[in-house]
């Protein structure tokens, strides 16, 4: 049997066992190719390169066996393998933390956000750090700046001192712990990165078990989750102009909730930022949007 073959089959029976996707692949192909690779310790950007290559049987079992893992454990695949990839950087991962797979991740990486940085841009914070990866990646997008990563799960902040290490970057990455701005208190940035917990409630609910697998206050703030999504970004839009300096923006990823976001702010002058998902996920306010008179609503 080849490498390819290999995976064919195993995409099969993940579609089989109708397993769900959305941590790093979208299809079976995809994730199979992930799982197999990742089994053979081969490269996992390399699949045309080794495609034909044969696979002793044992070493298929083993691939297989860890494909069986996925199905009956309906666990990411990245908690399995112990390492997501974002933006074709590796970052180390376990149930600690939820999968990385911002959008926000794409806009560092296509520089859309640098329209709206300067000369002055000197500090960033990466609120809703997680495992890391997006402090990581600021840090590498913009060699010249200071990163602060905050969260409030410990756990995840151990994850992401790991990853801080991995890519060498403890000189340039400080890390804070606390509840939302609170983890920064008289602290002001040039530019905030944030991820939140924004799943509403009714869509928590209809999670498939991938996603449930995951620390749900990452996913929604609470076990049960506010109603529309909004209950950590309430208080980060009423906060976070106290913690941006002259000229400083704030992007913000919001998934699938912008029509909570637009009632629950409709006068907030904001940009939203084109991305693979479309132009309606993440968003660019600036300082001075969010102190415009009425731009907010009464204090959280």
């Amino acid at each position: 049997m080849t490498v390819l073959e290999l995976i064919e089959r195993s995409s099969a029976r993940l579609t089989e066992a109708g397993v769900s996707f959305g941590h790093g692949t979208t299809n079976a192909f995809d994730e199979a190719a992930w799982l197999v690779l990742w089994s053979l310790d081969l490269p996992l950007d390399a699949l045309d390169e080794v495609a034909e290559q044969p696979v002793p049987p044992e070493e298929a079992d083993k691939a297989a066996e860890l494909v069986e893992r996925r199905i009956h454990s309906r666990q990411p695949a990245a908690y399995l393998t112990g390492e997501a990839w974002l933006q074709g950087v590796p970052f180390t991962v376990d149930p600690r933390v939820i999968v990385p797979r911002s959008l926000i991740a794409e806009c560092l990486a296509d520089a859309t956000i640098d329209p709206w940085l300067s000369e002055h841009t000197h500090t960033v914070l990466d609120l809703c750090t997680g495992n890391g990866s997006l402090a990581v990646l600021a840090a590498m997008a913009w060699p010249e700046v200071q990163v602060t990563g905050a969260d409030l799960s410990e756990d995840a902040l151990a994850v992401a001192r790991i990853n801080i290490a991995r890519h060498g970057l403890a000189d340039r990455i400080r890390l804070a712990q606390g509840d939302g701005l609170h983890a920064v208190t008289g602290q002001t940035f040039d530019l905030i990165l944030c991820n939140p917990p924004y799943v509403n409630a009714e869509a928590m609910a209809a999670l498939p078990p991938e996603y449930l697998a995951e620390p749900q206050l990452a996913l929604s703030g609470n076990a049960a989750g506010g109603h529309d999504g909004m209950d950590f970004i309430r208080p980060l839009l009423q906060q976070a102009a106290a913690h941006m300096n002259p000229g400083a923006v704030l992007v913000l990823e919001i998934g699938h909730e912008r029509d909570f976001f637009e009632a629950a702010f409709p006068l907030l002058d904001v940009v939203w930022l084109p991305t693979s998902a479309g132009d309606d996920q993440v968003l660019l306010v600036t300082r001075d949007a969010l102190t415009a008179p009425g731009a907010l609503p009464g204090p959280a």
